[in-house]
């Protein structure tokens, strides 16, 4: 304890303290005057990091997407972590389709879950950053009157720093395997189809199941055609090592052209469940800019089909450069540049096992430019009918077997081979009854209703019955358009003849 003699007063306590405040604002001053603000900041940065408690922890940042493609990692880790879910999370995602076998499980926002690795202790959250602008920006739409939802989805992964080595070499490539694992024996095909809302990084594909149960078994075509579409298929798949050894990326076109309802879209959908291939509808209308087209390219999957239907309505590629200030939206018409160099340019490398198709029913009306080699690798002409398919489409609605010979066929077959009728409306006229008489009698009147409306071909070459049943058809459209052109110069001759009676 100090005595009354060694206590200093109150007023020498606050002479020292206002002498030491005034040192210190001295010193202030002068380190402001002589030493540049650059230096000071530095000096004061360095004081933080010496002071500061140091972190033994590490995060990775795992990102939703990785500039303009996909990050693998980060759907890996969304599958993995479905199947690490522990009593203590409060809120998860459950969804289940049809054809899936289980539940379908995801983190919700904010949550988080630990996992062990060869005891690590491994710490997810999952976090989602959303806002509401009204103000556009670059990955907004031409419209600034619409409010835009922005969105960044990523996962933070937390351990300890001398850890790293093992989580970059052994544990992440464990999630990526165990994720490819789970896809594999789960796979269920997907639709893809275009997010037309705006959100963060531009455009984006939603999904839904493929449930369409269209196989080449019950596609109505001929057996030659579909054979020689199955050998391409298989032909394709098997050739990976060739299309690198060759220095060709590993994709394929395939163009689809013929009236409407004869089966382009079945036969899409046939091609998707006999590859095990997602597929990616891409409507090129909705797309504004090209780099917003190859955001989207860029995030098709390997193991895809990209489906552009009906091409000729889609693009208009001598005008492509041209603005239709006339449009409801105000948009500029959508350039295909991009499509063109996915297809067969630089671009076209990103990515590999990947099928495009094109839909048209006007192929006349295409661009030369997306026909040329290496674009379009294989034309299917989808065209009427035939009393090949009609027994395959008999056989699907009516439960008549292939083999099984109908007393109606001989005299359908006569018909329908002369008729041009399509896969769609023969379908429409077989499910009009269950009853195979009923509703084979229905059909037979049906196309006999359409001969006597003047829509019957003759075909007047003897030797046509060798010929492929394509060009028989081309043969009976040609024929067609002629015996319509002479009708209708005939009528026209009569009207005349008519008009000249009467007014005499």
């Amino acid at each position: 304890m100090f005595s009354q003699r060694e206590m200093p007063s109150a007023s020498s306590m606050f002479s020292a303290y206002a002498s030491m405040a005034a040192s210190m604002m001295l010193l202030r001053s002068m380190a402001n005057e002589l030493i540049p603000q650059p230096i000071r900041g530095y000096i004061l940065n360095a004081f933080h990091y010496l002071v500061k408690p140091r972190s033994q922890s590490l995060t990775l940042v795992i990102e939703e997407s990785n500039g303009i493609a996909r990050n693998h990692v980060y759907d890996a880790a969304e599958a993995y972590l479905s199947t690490r879910v522990s009593p203590d999370n409060e809120r998860l995602k459950i969804c289940k389709s049809p054809k899936e076998k289980k539940l379908t499980i995801r983190l919700e926002k904010g949550e988080k879950l630990l996992d062990l690795y060869d005891g690590v202790s491994l710490r997810w959250r999952f976090i989602c950053a959303e806002s509401d602008k009204n103000a556009p920006s670059e990955n907004t739409s031409i419209s600034s009157n619409v409010s835009v939802r922005s969105e960044k989805r990523y996962f933070e992964l937390s351990f300890h720093k001398k850890h790293k080595q093992m989580v970059l070499e052994s544990y992440l490539p464990f999630v990526l395997e165990k994720a490819k694992e789970m896809k594999d024996d789960e796979r269920v095909l997907k639709m893809h189809t275009l997010n037309t809302s705006y959100c963060y990084g531009g455009v984006k594909w939603d999904s839904i199941n493929l449930e369409h149960p269209s196989t080449f078994e019950t596609l109505a075509m001929d057996s030659e055609q579909k054979e020689a579409i199955m050998e391409d298929l298989n032909r394709f798949v098997k050739r990976r090592e060739f299309y690198k050894r060759v220095g060709r990326a590993w994709k394929r076109g395939y163009l689809l052209y013929g009236p409407p309802g004869t089966g382009k879209s079945s036969l899409i959908a046939a091609m998707a469940n006999y590859l095990k291939f997602d597929i990616y509808d891409l409507q090129l209308a909705n797309i504004v800019r090209d780099s917003d087209l190859r955001k989207l390219l860029l995030a098709t999957a390997n193991r895809s089909i990209l489906v552009i239907e009906d091409i000729d309505c889609s693009v208009d590629l001598p005008e492509r450069r041209h603005v239709d200030h006339h449009h409801h939206h105000g948009r500029k018409q959508t350039d295909v540049q991009g499509l063109l160099n996915f297809i067969d340019g630089l671009w076209s490398s990103c990515g590999d096992e990947r099928i495009i198709i094109f839909t048209t029913n006007h192929k006349e009306r295409l661009d030369p430019a997306l026909l040329r080699p290496g674009r379009m690798d294989m034309h299917i002409h989808m065209s009427y009918c035939s009393f090949q398919a009609f027994k395959i489409l008999a056989s699907n609605y009516l439960d008549i077997s292939s083999d099984h010979h109908h007393h109606l066929f001989p005299e359908i077959e006569g018909l329908i081979e002369d008729t041009q009728i399509t896969p769609a409306h023969v379908a429409e006229e077989l499910m009009k009854s269950e009853d195979a008489d009923v509703a084979l009698q229905g059909f037979v009147k049906l196309l006999k209703r359409k001969k006597m409306e003047g829509d019957v071909c003759e075909n007047d070459d003897p030797d046509n019955k060798a010929e492929p049943a394509t060009k028989q058809s081309k043969k009976r459209k040609v024929a067609c358009k002629q015996k319509k052109t002479v009708a209708a110069a005939g009528t026209q001759r009569r009207t005349r003849r008519l008009r000249r009676g009467s007014s005499l």
